[in-house]
């Protein structure tokens, strides 16, 4: 079928159905364009919450589609490849969680949301990106248990002042270990008046040559209120695609070509139309792991609100 076509098949399902689909920034430029929602893992769990709709397709990685399952327990969540799954998410098993909070019983613990729901239900509150920095500086614990992003630990460090121990201790995103301080120094020789974004998954060398650290939201708002016209943009790919759909009178420059998360590109628009129509893979979380992980996402959008 051509995309005109899927599209359209699509667009009879959920009408059919009373469902939505919910898309990630880093998703392909189709399947960005079909989503009715489009946005980042905290943008997207406040819109499963707030959307009218029996079936939700989640067109982004494992934990994400838990958080929605999680948070939406009268909805049928699905996720249209069910191989996709976040290499990083899977370095934080919960067994690790428990072991750092036996050894730290004094410390608060706060797990990135890309982390499987078994490990967020040991958490005390979840963060993402955007909103890392401000969920720690809300706590009165000054020791803090964070995971599973090692770089994103860093920079929580760094803009609070608390003690933060991660774990485990060395979890990485690889899409974002693959940037490096020469590959912005070479962009900014070519382009040196774009201002350069980075994300905090980012290794700290990198972070220290940013003019902004953003998570992908806030690379997008960002993109819209500044005067610059030349971005480069330190994160997946399929955040660049959006930016140049969204700001066609602004380039961007994204420092890897090869900056691409495979697991996220496992969805396309056949296997989004094939799980609407079948409505599967069923994302589903064991009703006490998810009341647990569903407190410390509700503390989360609570204090980011």
């Amino acid at each position: 079928m051509t995309q005109e076509d899927l599209s359209k098949k699509i667009s009879d399902l959920k009408e059919e159905k009373n469902g939505i689909i919910l898309a990630h920034n880093y998703q392909i430029p189709e399947v960005q364009l079909e989503a009715d929602h489009l946005g980042d893992s905290l943008g997207l769990a406040r819109k499963s919450s707030e959307v009218d709709a029996d079936i939700v397709v989640f067109a982004g990685v494992d934990f994400m589609a838990e958080t929605a399952a999680m948070l939406n327990p009268e909805k049928k969540v699905l996720i249209p490849d069910r191989e996709a799954r976040c290499p990083m998410a899977g370095m934080l098993p919960v067994k690790l969680v428990r072991e750092a909070k036996r050894d730290h019983p004094d410390a608060a613990v706060v797990l990135y949301v890309n982390t499987l729901a078994e490990a967020r239900a040991e958490a005390d509150v979840t963060c993402t990106s955007a909103n890392s920095v401000q969920v720690v500086n809300a706590l009165d614990e000054d020791e803090i248990l964070f995971g599973p992003d090692r770089n994103l630990a860093w920079h929580v460090e760094q803009n609070t002042g608390k003690e933060i121990i991660p774990i485990p201790e060395d979890g990485y995103c690889y899409v974002h270990r693959m940037f490096s301080p020469e590959d912005i120094r070479l962009l900014k020789e070519e382009h040196p008046d774009a201002e350069v974004l980075v994300h905090p998954e980012s290794a700290p060398e990198v972070q220290k040559l940013a003019d902004y650290i953003c998570s992908t939201s806030q690379m997008l708002g960002r993109a819209e209120k500044s005067s610059a016209d030349e971005f480069v943009i330190t994160t997946e790919v399929g955040l660049v695609h959006r930016l140049g759909r969204e700001f066609p009178e602004k380039n961007f420059y994204p420092v890897l070509d090869e900056g691409i998360c495979r697991e996220m590109k496992k969805h396309d628009l056949e296997k989004v139309y094939r799980s609407l129509r079948d409505e599967k893979f069923v994302v589903e979380v064991p009703s006490e792991v998810a009341e647990s992980a569903r407190r410390a996402t509700e503390r989360m959008l609570e204090i980011s609100s």
